[in-house]
């Protein structure tokens, strides 16, 4: 058989498997229109790219059982317009603009995108056909076929890098629910006009220092990432056996258990475990625990799905910022006050334990109180208060509660039987006294949301040393409370509070500070960030990411 011979029956097999179960489509699609005559073949192409949006057209978008067009509408007007000619090829070539597309996604990682997603595979079988033999260029198929992949790529990749691949959300602040037809035809005649397919792209993309920092960062990430698969771990675990089987297999992928080790006794399986707990800075147990196993699952692979999630969540924000605002993120247990794009101070903050998560929102700080009084939330009454109330009612004066009614009346609570309280039944309100021992602290900061949680100091400032710092009830516990009453108070017309504010705060006196320019609040929830030209990886502390990995990029593959 000649090189020519198996160029064709190369080809041949490719349509029989892309059109696998549909005769009609492999009689009319996957002939083989090769001609000597260039005129003839760009004739064929037009023809081809007719035929092929027809059919895609009556089969909802479907080329053939594996590939599918997403924008088939707008590609049908596209072309159209265009009297059916190629966008991105003419006279049995690629134009520069069709290269650089083609490399734009085979290297859609390094902006946190898959690169299967933008047909990567079909486009690279087509590429190395062009290149094993000169004469298959002129198969008017194949070339009418690769230029409605690109385009639907190039679609794609416009949708995916403006707004992203998450569904919005409560907290999404973009107005843009779906793009204008006009987005996607501007730019694409932007980047034929400009001639530079990346530079195009890349206006698409949020203008957030956190954003660039940490798409900066994927390049030497991808460089050393090992996208070996893995054996992944579901936990909490159903069945103990076939867990513990799966366990051992993972132990065995990364060396911790010889591969010719026969199967591991309880004791030598805890030892194990010890070792390799100790070998990434966990407590050495022996246990099966929820870090243990989110560690075993932390593949390059999945870090890399996990910096997909982040970038996306970028694209959930407005085009811009406020001038000055306040920036919580949640995972890195961080605040952050931004003024004319610098950060001006930072603190460390508590947030809400995993079962009373902070949620997140977007707000405005309107006013502070000093020494406020605590209004126990009815959620944390009956969950934790009540039942050592009933064991034992001196438990109220220890906490500095005060037992009272809706009007503020003060009961006496040993004249109370709390025995007979319950969910149903409770017709009090409890209130903490103010005092340095506040559960709020000193200060509390208020923005109106439909979740009642603020900003406050706390009672407990030694927890702010913790390294996991998800322990309260769903507010947001501040470290550097004084820098923030400060930053609100700076304005001229305002700044003459500073003094009382300290004066009342020496005397334990409870005001209410307001006047100020509201600061615009953002509670958000970002795992990874680019630092110092590093990628910095938080807990997922609410398992958000594993959420959106799961929805949206289960079974990737990243060719």
């Amino acid at each position: 058989m000649s090189h020519f011979e198996r160029i064709i029956l190369l080809i041949f097999f490719y349509f029989s498997l892309l059109s696998c179960g549909n005769q009609q489509h492999k009689k009319e699609h996957a002939k083989k229109n090769i001609t000597k005559q260039e005129g003839q073949v760009q004739e064929r192409v037009s023809e081809s790219l007719k035929k092929l949006l027809d059919y895609a057209d009556q089969k909802q978008g479907e080329l053939n059982d594996s590939v599918s067009l997403t924008f088939l509408g707008m590609m049908d007007s596209i072309y159209d317009s265009n009297d059916f000619q190629p966008l991105w090829s003419k006279n049995q070539k690629w134009l520069p603009l069709g290269d650089s597309l083609y490399n734009f996604i085979e290297k859609s990682m390094n902006y946190g995108l898959f690169p299967a997603d933008y047909h990567y595979r079909p486009l690279s079988f087509i590429h190395r056909v062009f290149q094993a033999d000169s004469l298959t260029e002129k198969n008017s198929v194949l070339w009418a076929r690769s230029d409605l992949l690109l385009t639907d790529a190039f679609f794609k990749l416009v949708k995916d890098i403006k707004q992203g691949r998450f569904k919005y959300d409560s907290v999404t602040l973009r107005t843009d629910t779906v793009l204008r037809y006009d987005l996607y035809s501007r730019t694409l005649d932007s980047m034929r006009l400009l001639g530079n397919v990346t530079a195009t792209l890349n206006r698409l993309e949020p203008s957030y220092k956190g954003y660039d920092s940490l798409k900066a960062c994927i390049p030497a990430f991808l460089s050393k990432a090992d996208f070996k698969p893995y054996t992944d771990l579901t936990y909490p675990y159903t069945d103990s056996f076939a867990f513990f089987k799966l366990l051992e297999k993972r132990l065995h992928e990364i060396g911790f258990i010889p591969q010719d080790t026969l199967s591991l006794d309880t004791t030598r399986f805890q030892s194990l475990l010890r070792r390799y707990q100790r070998s990434q800075g966990l407590k050495a147990t022996g246990w099966v625990s929820d870090q243990l196993v989110d560690r075993l699952n932390s593949t390059d692979w999945e870090k890399f799905k996990r910096i997909a999630v982040n970038l996306d969540r970028y694209k959930l924000l407005p085009d811009t910022l406020p001038r000055a605002y306040v920036w919580v993120n949640l995972p890195s247990f961080m605040l952050q006050v931004f003024d004319d794009d610098t950060i001006v101070f930072q603190s460390r903050v508590i947030v809400g334990e995993p079962e009373t998560r902070t949620p997140l929102l977007t707000s405005e700080i309107s006013n502070f109180v000093t020494f406020p009084q605590w209004t126990v939330p009815y959620s944390i009454i009956f969950r934790e208060i009540l039942p050592k109330i009933q064991e034992n009612v001196d438990y109220l004066d220890k906490q500095n509660l005060l037992v009272v009614d809706e009007n503020d009346s003060v009961y006496d609570p040993h004249l109370i039987n709390w025995k007979k309280l319950n969910r149903n039944h409770f017709p009090y309100i409890l209130k903490q006294k103010q005092g340095d021992d506040n559960s709020l602290g000193i200060i509390k900061f208020n923005f109106r949301n439909k979740y009642s949680v603020y900003l406050h100091d706390t009672n407990v400032r030694w927890k702010f040393a913790n390294s996991f710092r998800a322990l309260s009830h769903g507010c947001v516990r501040i470290k550097e409370w004084k820098k923030m009453a400060n930053f609100l108070l700076r304005d001229d017309s305002v700044h003459h509070q500073t003094d009382s504010l300290k004066e009342w705060i020496q005397r334990q006196e409870k005001h209410v500070i307001s006047g100020f320019t509201k600061l615009p609040i953002f509670i958000r929830y970002f795992t990874c960030e680019g630092r110092g030209g590093k990628l910095k990886f938080y807990n997922d502390i609410y398992e958000e990411d594993r959420s959106l990995r799961e929805r949206y990029f289960s079974g990737k593959t990243f060719d």
